[in-house]
């Protein structure tokens, strides 16, 4: 009697770290894998401060995606948090997906990061996001910029936000996977509380919403999420801190105008987020140079 072959396939697992400059489109990615939105996104540089992981799990993988803050020159202390948050991911997991813009050269922070990847072990799949943006000749210009780099594994042209090539992408990371466990139960699809993710809609709104200086020296910090015994509803407070006197009036606008338009798109995000109605109370405060402190960043999260 002939025997049978086992042709089923073993599971695979492992980590992916998304790295790159600053507002490429790393969490807008992350985001179109998952198939929801997990991660803030916002049109504007360092919107994304912690390391944040995603799981991704289908019948014969596991992928953990870290979406890591944008590389960059540390201006304060949290700035050098979130440069060392993003390096740190480089050389502890299993596959690296570099993500750039279509450009037809290298530009100094691009060129950064390629140096911190030069000695890696671990692969590295580059990215050219945007690609909707370009016109098939400048995309062309931008593999033959990265072509020499021979440490690449691989060159991918994707749109994170129209979702084109992010199935050939998948299947490239899954290449790279070693047989392994499952890290994380089936249904979990990210590592972080619902409170710190309820702090983060509503930091993404005080970015979409306010300009300059303002949304990047603001902190997020939720006191209270409490669901009622009675109604169907959860109760949350949070804290907006600011670094000026002058910018706590911008948060809170005329009458409160600010402040009320933030609670209205956040809890629009969070309700759709939780699947249950909010009860939504914001409140601002200043903390001073709270960037520059490592009491604050501590206290805020923002230090290991």
């Amino acid at each position: 009697m002939q025997e049978t072959k086992n042709t089923e396939q073993p599971f695979k697992s492992g980590f992916i770290s998304i790295i790159g400059r600053p507002n490429v489109g790393k969490s807008t990615l992350l985001n179109s894998i998952m198939g929801e939105k997990l991660v803030i996104t916002a049109n504007k540089p360092q919107t994304t401060r912690n390391a944040i992981r995603c799981i991704h799990t289908d019948a014969d993988s596991q992928m953990v995606f870290i979406d890591t803050p944008g590389m960059h020159k540390p201006k304060n202390k949290l700035g050098t948090f979130m440069l060392k948050s993003a390096e740190d991911t480089i050389s502890d997991v299993d596959v690296v997906l570099f993500l750039v813009e279509p450009e037809d050269r290298i530009g100094p922070g691009d060129q950064y990061i390629l140096d911190k990847l030069a000695g890696s072990r671990t692969p590295v799949i580059l990215i050219i996001n945007k690609i909707d943006t370009v016109p098939k000749e400048e995309l062309l210009k931008t593999i033959a910029a990265y072509q020499d780099y021979t440490f690449l594994d691989s060159i991918i042209p994707i749109s994170a936000w129209n979702g084109d090539g992010v199935q050939e992408l998948m299947a490239a990371i899954k290449k790279h996977l070693e047989p392994g466990p499952m890290y994380f139960p089936p249904d979990m699809v990210v590592d972080q509380s619902e409170r710190f993710i309820v702090g983060e809609l509503i930091r993404e709104k005080v970015l979409h919403l306010l300009k300059d200086e303002v949304p990047h020296g603001v902190a997020v910090e939720v006191t209270k999420m409490k669901a009622r015994e009675d109604k169907n509803i959860i109760d949350i407070d949070a804290t907006i801190f600011c670094e000026r006197k002058t910018h706590k009036g911008i948060l809170i606008g005329k009458q409160g105008s600010m402040l009320k338009k933030i609670g209205t798109y956040a809890r629009k995000d969070i309700e759709f987020f939780l699947k249950t109605p909010v009860n939504l109370q914001l409140w601002v405060k200043v903390r001073a140079d709270w960037r520059e402190k490592t009491y604050d960043l501590k206290d805020l999260g923002y230090t290991e």
